[in-house]
């Protein structure tokens, strides 16, 4: 039978990346390996011979360690058994102890070994994964009502722009403008939190004396600012497009339609995809707004049903979430979706041009449609 060499097994334990400890029946230190040195920063020389409080932060906690061996139901061993160290800088280092108390032939206690386990990056990776769960619905919940103010704030500075002087006019504008810079800043703060909780980078700042915080602060050119129509702009490249929108949210379709009213397009709008479906098949539409995350079915779904029953009516995906975790937008552009806004809240601006470029392709392929079927 193989057996493994008594020195190269010593070896493995030596060089063990975990703090591998071992005391006799006093609680003096007796072994010491590499990865306790690397971790706790004592040398063998400094250690060895000492007690072991000298790595716990209380003579109370390397009580309760031994305690819970002595009352193990697992003749003396314990596993993952969480409680702290305290290094030679005086750092406390939470662990996972797997050990067992060490006995002679006669089944005497002469002694214990553990071996322990920093559980700081895997308690990182644990908060980090909460931490992202948190910046998923942060961003639905907060990007949405972003998507009304937007929208409204659109609104409001088409109407201030009748009725204002000159000079009121530049200083409402100006208002208008910080308002479009602070949800560019909201926006780009939940974003940089998503890529924080995706990339598994954690920084900190300091805010207190000692005291430190997620430094989720905006880095130079993040945040956005909206783009709005230009003062005094009387065009409307949209005036009679039928548009549907839809979206779970109330808040977005209600200031979405309004929006797209003032651009003169004839607009539906409804929270549940069923309804919409019943919109298309009764109503000659333009264009198709959706969200991608609703009830009844997802975006891809809902564009595949559209694609299948109006395979030329043009869709528009947008989404509250920044991470498209199911690759719904993915799956429908492999799918033929052209056009898609991934991201609320949607620039007036953008989504004017997007529409704008879906009514020029129409009225270039119109022409050829019906040279086609004249031949």
């Amino acid at each position: 039978m193989f057996s493994l060499d008594k020195k190269y097994l010593q070896s493995l334990v030596e060089s063990s990346p975990d703090i591998i400890v071992a005391v006799d029946r006093q609680g003096t230190i007796i072994y010491y390996n590499d990865g306790a040195r690397e971790n706790l920063h004592y040398s063998p020389e400094e250690i060895i011979g000492e007690k072991v409080t000298r790595i716990y932060p209380s003579l109370d906690e390397a009580r309760r360690v031994m305690k819970a061996m002595r009352e193990s139901s697992n003749k003396g061993r314990i596993a993952s058994f969480e409680t702290v160290f305290r290094n030679k800088d005086g750092e406390l280092i939470p662990v996972a102890i797997s050990g067992s108390l060490i006995r002679d032939e006669q089944g005497n206690e002469i002694g214990s070994i553990g071996f322990a386990r920093d559980v700081r990056r895997m308690r990182r990776r644990e908060q980090l994964a909460t931490a992202g769960e948190i910046a998923v619905s942060l961003a639905h919940e907060i990007n949405n009502p972003l998507e009304s103010i937007t929208n409204n704030l659109e609104l409001l500075s088409r109407a201030v722009e009748s009725h204002l002087s000159e000079a009121e006019l530049a200083v409402e504008h100006q208002h208008m403008d910080a308002i479009r810079e602070s949800v560019g800043r909201v926006t780009a703060i939940v974003r940089r939190l998503d890529e924080m909780c995706r990339k598994g980078i954690y920084e900190t700042r300091d805010y207190m004396a000692g005291k430190r915080m997620a430094d989720l602060a905006p880095r130079e050119g993040e945040a956005e600012k909206p783009e709005s129509r230009a003062v005094g702009e009387v065009s409307w490249p949209l005036a009679g497009m039928a548009v549907l929108v839809l979206d779970d949210d109330t808040s977005v379709v209600n200031s979405l339609a309004d929006l797209l009213r003032a651009e003169r397009c004839i607009v539906y709008t409804t929270t549940r995809p069923s309804a919409a479906l019943g919109i298309v098949r009764n109503v000659k539409l333009d264009a198709v707004i959706s969200d991608v995350v609703m009830p009844e079915m997802d975006g891809y779904e809902f564009y595949l049903r559209l694609r299948e029953e109006m395979p030329e009516l043009p869709v528009i995906l947008m989404t509250a979430y920044y991470y498209d975790k199911d690759h719904i937008i993915k799956r429908s552009r492999l799918r033929g979706l052209e056009g898609a806004i991934f991201k609320k809240p949607v620039n007036p601006a953008k989504l004017r041009q997007m529409l704008a470029q879906v009514r020029r392709k129409a009225q270039v392929q119109k022409p050829q449609r019906v040279t086609q079927g004249a031949a």
